[in-house]
């Protein structure tokens, strides 16, 4: 490789340059067209670094400040720009959304195909919820979790919520002025919900992959003691790592809301638990196990129908903790979201009711669903990380619960070494995966994205059909390919920037 200098002095800043062109080892947001992409979304420009910048389209709507979009909804509107529709999902693999496949999947009890709807289900329902939903909940937690405990949890002890992220904001509203400690990675919409409710003062973590990501119980222990962590947040099983805390650390963990510290778990995929063994198949993870007093433990669940039952498109979701925050939460959700459907409410009762679960039953606490969940689950993941390993992209911390996948590209040459750039290729070949920055939990907005500690990470989602996760795979394989043949000049640079160029070339198409 040879360069030319300018001048008949040694220019070590032009050869750097040179080097860089060629190369594209780059340092900095700016000299990357992907990062410019996700820098002029509006909500996305950092804060305290570059200038804002305005979209004039806006000024007539004053004291607006747009929060920025959650990974999904972002990488959705990229996958537009590049042709991607819903009416023509199946051209693409979408292995970027968070959600399971929602068909039929073997030894499951068949799919909800009909939903009742009684004249009384055309009123509002309460903002906390309809009472037997709320008593269905409160039951299974009891049958699952809480055999023999003196404490049980009440149908007050459960808020029904229209989803996850419904949940989490209501619980985010009654939350006073208090230090938040979270991890990082952990689930992209945090930093909206952390961005959004501002008395929650965001205290960051970042997890070791060296540790497995595992979450530090000493380091929490401390951050309480030194700097008055009142309230800690985390998902378990971890989205996007994969990583589950159970048994004596989820105790611990669970204990600390007996001293002072409130405990938020959300446990979407408390049933995406892949065991080594045979007969560990049907166990689920909870904190429920290790509460003492319901009511005054301070320990809150967010779960619901979307991951385990398979059902995101119903909206019927929980929150699980003391009586006295379930009124908080009535009261939040009253402004907030106005309550959950009242159909569905009505419609999921039977799928959690006690005598519908023992049917379930294989024996002890194994549940049918679960076992075949696990199971197929378990079997998408495998096949993944095997043709994964084919393509010489060994995953560091496989995960052991969830379906998804932390895949680190470091070891990849410039610029695919990065999630964004990575995403952005994948999008030419129709493919979506969800880039490591949006699980870097950053609700100011301040760091270069490149000094990001998932800057050279992408989650992937083996939710979809094992079909969609081949296609996507694919993909994946083709860009590789392409890399090793034409080099790395080919990449990096012309990526669609609006829906308009798509419908554009559409009409361009048709027209000739």
């Amino acid at each position: 490789m040879h360069f030319h200098l300018p001048h008949p002095h040694l220019n070590i800043s032009h050869i750097v340059d040179q080097v860089r062109d060629v190369m594209k080892i780059w340092k900095h947001e700016k000299e990357s067209e992907a990062h410019q992409i996700f820098r002029n979304v509006v909500g996305h420009q950092a804060k305290g670094v570059f200038p804002q910048t305005i979209n004039p389209e806006e000024e007539t709507v004053p004291g607006i400040e747009h929060p920025g979009s959650t990974g999904v909804i972002y990488c959705s509107d990229r996958a537009m720009a590049n042709g991607f529709s819903y009416s023509s999902s199946q051209e693409w693999a979408n292995l970027g959304q968070g959600a399971p496949e929602v068909g039929p999947i073997p030894g499951a009890p068949p799919r909800p195909d009909s939903i009742p709807v009684p004249l009384d289900s055309l009123e509002y329902a309460p903002t906390t919820g309809v009472k037997a939903l709320r008593e269905a909940v409160a039951n299974l937690y009891n049958l699952t979790y809480r055999e023999g405990k003196a404490s049980q949890y009440t149908y007050e002890n459960v808020c029904i919520v229209p989803g996850g992220r419904s949940g989490l904001s209501r619980v985010a509203a009654v939350i006073g002025d208090v230090y938040t400690s979270y991890q990082i990675p952990d689930y992209t919409a945090y930093d909206q919900v952390l961005s959004a409710f501002r008395r929650l003062v965001p205290v960051p973590t970042a997890l070791d992959s060296k540790n497995k990501y595992k979450f530090d119980l000493e380091q929490a222990k401390k951050d309480i003691r030194n700097q008055g962590i009142a309230v800690i947040l985390s998902s378990n099983p971890r989205n996007p790592t994969g990583q589950v805390i159970k048994g004596k650390d989820l105790k611990e963990l669970v204990d600390l809301s007996r001293e002072g510290t409130t405990v938020i778990l959300d446990e979407f995929y408390s049933w995406y638990i892949y065991p080594d063994r045979d007969a560990d198949f049907g166990k689920s993870i909870s904190s429920a196990k290790y509460v003492e007093d319901v009511n005054e433990d301070s320990t809150i669940i967010i779960d619901g129908l979307t991951k385990n039952w398979r059902l995101p498109g119903w909206r019927i979701c929980w929150v699980v903790g003391p009586k006295n925050l379930i009124t908080a939460l009535s009261q939040s959700g009253s402004f907030l979201d106005g309550g959950a459907n009242h159909p569905m409410q009505l419609a999921a009762i039977p799928l959690l009711d006690p005598e519908h679960v023992r049917q379930e039953k294989v024996s002890g606490d194994t549940f049918h669903r679960k076992l075949a969940l696990q199971k197929h689950f378990k079997a998408k993941r495998d096949h993944v990380l095997k043709r994964l390993h084919e393509l010489h992209l060994d995953v560091d911390v496989p995960p052991n619960s969830t379906f998804y996948i932390w895949l680190n590209l470091e070891r990849l040459p410039a610029p695919l070494n990065n999630g964004l750039t990575f995403f952005e290729e994948l999008l030419k070949e129709k493919t979506i995966v969800i880039p490591g920055i949006f699980f870097d939990i950053n609700p100011a907005h301040r760091r270069n994205l490149f000094n990001s500690p998932c800057h050279h990470f992408v989650r992937l989602s083996f939710g979809p059909p094992i079909e969609d996760l081949d296609k996507g795979l694919d993909a994946i394989d083709r860009v590789l390919k392409k890399a090793k043949k034409t080099g790395m000049q080919a990449f990096g640079q012309g990526y669609k920037t609006q829906v308009e160029e798509v419908i554009k070339e559409q009409a361009v198409s048709i027209a000739s």
